[in-house]
């Protein structure tokens, strides 16, 4: 019921059918009002300057846009970087440090998948989940990073940083509740776009592929993949942050017939423990230089 419910408010958001577009519209009066409400947020909002370099990586709709590969492929140039993250879906609550310069501090249950993907992608980083992310800024300045990297963090107007904002395309350009748009890209917010293919490109690659590999994930619009995908004999798609069972993984692999799970690093970092056949769907991000020349 769970996947059916967000599979359709995805649909809704970015791809919707007629009756979708007629429930957009009605709920306009509601969008118009939100809008407005988060433009006097952005209004009323002063920026603290914590005194270190903060960049901030989002977009301003709901769901997913490559947040995640973008911000490893940007701290991958830095000696002491920090990632900070709200860390959805984790269970856990508070200020965590999940990764110190050496060490991964705790499971992926207290971290959530992404911090945890983050983790293990980049090795010299520190990784910070946090709802406070003015706490986990104070905490990554003790831990002697040189800059910070904000995931997702476009509406935090009280914090001084740079914002990237990536560009999602969508078939409904409206705010909550009557389109994806969480905030817009308001004239007196200093913001750097960039878009897929035009300003970075996906590079993907498989590790341990098998013969007949079955694609299984949790990630937010899923569909977004199918592009990169290498031949699978099925295909599995989950709410985003799902949390899997073994048991449910198995039945998977038996009813495919399958000699594997294709997955991507934000599922792997779930499952692994699990001891099942992983194919790991690896996505990197090649930035062009005129857009790292900005920072």
């Amino acid at each position: 019921m769970k996947k059916s419910v967000v599979f359709w408010v995805e649909e809704y958001f970015y791809n919707p059918n007629a009756l979708q577009k007629f429930l957009s519209y009605f709920f306009l009066p509601l969008s118009w009002l939100y809008c407005f409400v988060m433009y006097i947020r952005f209004s009323i909002q002063k920026a603290e300057d914590f005194g270190i370099s903060i960049v901030s990586v989002g977009n301003l709709t709901v769901g997913g846009s490559g947040k995640t590969p973008l911000v490893t492929a940007l701290a991958k140039n830095y000696a002491k970087p920090a990632i900070i993250l709200r860390g959805y879906g984790r269970q856990s609550s508070g200020m965590i440090v999940v990764k110190d310069a050496n060490n991964i501090c705790c499971d992926v249950q207290t971290s959530g998948d992404e911090a945890m993907s983050y983790a293990q992608k980049l090795p010299h980083a520190v990784v910070i989940v946090s709802e406070d992310r003015k706490k986990a800024i104070q905490k990554a300045k003790e831990l002697a990073c040189e800059i910070i990297f904000l995931d997702d963090a476009y509406s935090k107007h009280n914090i001084k940083k740079r914002d990237i904002v990536i560009d999602v395309d969508t078939k409904n350009s409206f705010c909550l509740p009557s389109g994806p748009y969480r905030e817009r890209l308001w004239s007196a917010k200093e913001a750097l776009v960039v878009k897929e293919e035009r300003d970075f490109k996906r590079v993907v690659h498989v590790k341990n592929p098998t013969q007949k590999m079955t694609l299984v994930t949790a990630i937010a619009r899923p569909q977004r993949l199918e592009k990169y995908l290498p031949k699978v004999v099925a295909k599995h798609y989950f709410e985003d942050h799902h949390n899997f069972t073994k048991e449910e993984l198995i039945a998977i692999l038996a009813q495919d017939k399958a000699t594997s799970l294709l997955v991507t690093l934000k599922d792997y970092v779930k499952i692994e423990h699990f001891g099942l056949p992983l194919s790991l769907l690896d996505l990197e991000i090649k930035v062009k230089e005129d857009v790292m020349k900005n920072f």
